[in-house]
């Protein structure tokens, strides 16, 4: 099922029909709030009256022209400002590809050094997302770049690349943000762990990691993106047995997912931020999502019918 949807990701046909469908529309409402960020922060008031902050994401991927670019930063830069008018505990995080990656380089270095400066002066940080596998080398590399001049910047990693344990290692000197979630596209098995109990295993030993080398004094904050509530509670066993509070890593996850856990974790107090996306460019991510979490299907599909 995880194939397929990740197949169904990546069809252009259907990335340009199905949007269009009445069915469709009610069925991403279930991981987003619509499509315009007026939308998406009100969600994020909601989410801050219960204890919970959020990380704000337009959706997106490669460009045709640079020229898009630069109006993707310039709708960060109202967000940015949006947020912090609403007194929101709320970060962004941004695809390169949306901020040109693939034409220009150096335009996006640009782009999102001046979205971490503007968030800096809010108390907020930008996060990259990470995309397929082509990119994870220059991804990493823009980011030690940026984070050697911006410490309010971090970055997603994935636990299924057989790459990842390495790229800890590697970010470690650079007192690093994290975010590390399971992964959601289709990688070779060269390159990646297919099993979900070998996907599963390599999260929670890279957590470990992170946790064991905050214990011995390294600056890195971790987020844990992933919706495995059982996972996320052996994690804070494994940090108390080590000696550290339950506030050393910081629970990510997503819009309409497991909501009601969110709310409880927040009450049990852990550190729980929601990511909550927006954009007309949602079919490719949805499915994603789906993809992650096949267990959504059944869901989708009661809300796409009209009983």
């Amino acid at each position: 099922m995880r194939r397929i949807f990740l197949w169904l990701a990546g069809n252009a046909w259907l990335r340009e029909r199905f949007p269009r469908l009445p069915l469709a529309q009610r069925a991403v409402g279930r991981f987003m709030p619509r499509e315009h960020h007026e939308a998406a922060q009100r969600a994020s008031t909601d989410f801050q009256r219960q204890g919970i902050s959020v990380l704000l994401t337009r959706l997106g991927e490669n460009l045709t022209h640079i020229q898009e670019a630069d109006a993707v930063a310039a709708e960060y830069q109202r967000l940015i400002d949006g947020a912090a008018a609403r007194s929101l505990d709320a970060q962004v995080s941004v695809k390169l590809t949306q901020l040109g990656f693939d034409l220009d380089q150096e335009r996006t270095f640009q782009h999102v050094s001046e979205l971490a400066t503007r968030a800096a002066t809010h108390g907020q940080s930008v996060w990259i997302d990470m995309e397929s596998s082509p990119y994870t080398e220059s991804t990493i590399a823009f980011y030690e770049r940026l984070t050697a001049a911006h410490p309010n910047t971090g970055i997603c990693l994935q636990a299924y690349l057989h790459r990842t344990a390495a790229d800890i290692q590697r970010l470690l000197p650079l007192s690093p943000a994290i975010r590390l979630v399971k992964g959601a596209y289709a990688e070779p098995a060269t390159i990646a762990w297919q099993a979900k109990r070998e996907v599963d295993a390599s999260y929670a030993g890279l957590v470990v990691s992170m946790l064991e080398a905050k214990k011995q004094g390294t600056d890195i904050r971790i987020g844990l993106g992933t919706h495995d509530v059982a996972l996320i509670e052996q994690l804070d066993g494994q940090a108390r047995a080590i000696g550290l509070p339950r506030t050393s890593f910081e629970v990510q996850m997503l819009y309409g997912i497991r909501v009601d856990q969110q709310v409880r974790l927040a009450r049990e107090g852990y550190l729980v931020r929601d990511l909550v996306a927006y954009g007309e460019a949602w079919y490719p991510w949805y499915l994603r999502r789906l993809a992650e979490r096949p267990a959504n299907v059944l869901f989708v599909l009661r809300q796409m019918l009209p009983w």
